[in-house]
């Protein structure tokens, strides 16, 4: 017993001089001061590094006004090294230089644990055309006008014309594909791997020459004017990018463009947080910058990159005052456990892209766009 109580005064001490270097002060005033409600948080933040951290969170070992504010300082003080990491991660991400998470039994994973979770979640928490990614923020007002505008500008940096058929990899609850089918006058193929986002997009886009199926990108092989994939490219793991490219470039015609909306990280490598890999996107890996240019190289030109991160922040604070303001009409669902995990998530990946250690980043490629120049759209 006076063993862990050592260890625990060890732990708190060791925890309070690290937080302190990020300007955080335990029990203090700031809003984005740590609450310490439980003394074993100190062990788990410096022995589980950011696994720890939301665990302890989800179990209400600690609070914070400010989760977001509290999380970005803690990344811009870098203070994850200076803890030890959870040693089963320390082995999954050497496993992962060796497996391949994201096969096709890997990928299908995220689906069934993030995606076909009760559909009212999403309905309560996004916009009414139920985009689940980053919104377009430069002259919206709202999340719906901020939602509309990302699709509009990702229709314009396609270039679509009447006529066109576009592969939507990934189409999630279908926002695309109906837009792109109601306004642009394309066909759209959307493949997902998520039952409940195939089922929701089919009805959604019903009516119009849109075809939602479920099935995993790799299985599919036709021709395309022109290729879109909005917030999946997460989820297929840096083993399988260039395999992801090559699919891409097969199914999309001479002269075709390419839009690939992906969050990545300004890290050297692929990166996985712990308690994001564990609660909310299993097996998923975000890429680096050098990454994307690699997998297409010899396959597309890279027309535009344009990084989008700041639009995150204002996207995931809307839907955190969607979630809050409606948890009362959809926690029959779920318990307080979930909440705190649910609150956690939108307010880590806040704190990530305030750091700028995450982005968001829109990338036209094209294939033999020969004797034509691509301007840019913004």
């Amino acid at each position: 017993m006076h063993a862990r109580k050592r260890r625990i005064h060890h732990d708190k001490e060791v925890m309070t001089r690290l937080l302190a270097t990020a300007g955080v002060t335990v029990n203090g005033s700031n809003p984005w001061d740590i609450k310490v409600k439980d003394d074993r948080v100190y062990s788990a933040l410096l022995r589980q590094g950011s696994l720890g951290l939301g665990e302890s969170y989800m179990d209400g070992w600690w609070d914070c006004e400010q989760v977001d504010q509290f999380i970005a300082r803690l990344i811009s003080a870098n203070l994850e090294n200076c803890v030890r990491r959870n040693k089963s991660f320390l082995f999954r991400t050497l496993l992962g230089r060796f497996v391949n998470f994201q096969d096709r039994k890997g990928s299908l994973v995220v689906g069934k644990v993030h995606y076909d979770i009760s559909p009212d979640l999403y309905q309560k928490m996004l916009d009414p055309e139920m985009n689940y990614s980053c919104g377009y923020w430069k002259d919206a007002g709202s999340l719906a006008e901020a939602q509309r505008a990302k699709l509009e500008l990702s229709c314009r940096k396609l270039k679509l014309e009447p006529g066109m058929r576009v592969l939507d990899i990934g189409c999630g609850f279908g926002a695309f594909a109906k837009y792109a089918a109601q306004n642009y006058k394309v066909s759209v193929v959307g493949v997902t791997i998520s039952r409940q986002q195939a089922a929701w997009a089919q009805r959604a886009c019903a009516g119009l020459p849109v075809e939602i199926r479920f099935q995993d990108y790799r299985d599919v092989a036709e021709r395309f004017d022109r290729v879109i994939s909005i917030g999946m490219f997460e989820h297929v793991g840096e083993k399988n990018y260039r395999k992801y490219m090559e699919t891409v470039h097969r199914n999309l015609c001479d002269g075709g463009l390419f839009l690939l909306h992906t969050i990545g990280t300004s890290q050297e490598r692929s990166s996985t947080d712990a308690w994001v890999n564990k609660y909310i996107f299993p097996n998923s890996a975000l890429p680096s910058a050098t990454e994307i240019p690699t997998a297409c190289a010899g396959k597309f030109v890279l027309e535009d990159w344009h990084n989008l991160g700041g639009d995150y922040v204002r996207t995931l604070r809307a839907w955190y005052k969607n979630f809050t303001g409606q948890w009362n009409t959809i926690k029959q669902h779920y318990d307080d456990r979930f909440f705190r995990m649910w609150t956690y998530y939108l307010s880590a990946f806040m704190g990530s892209f305030q750091a700028r250690h995450i982005q968001v980043w829109q990338v036209v490629l094209s294939k033999n766009y020969r004797n034509r120049e691509y301007i840019p759209v913004r």
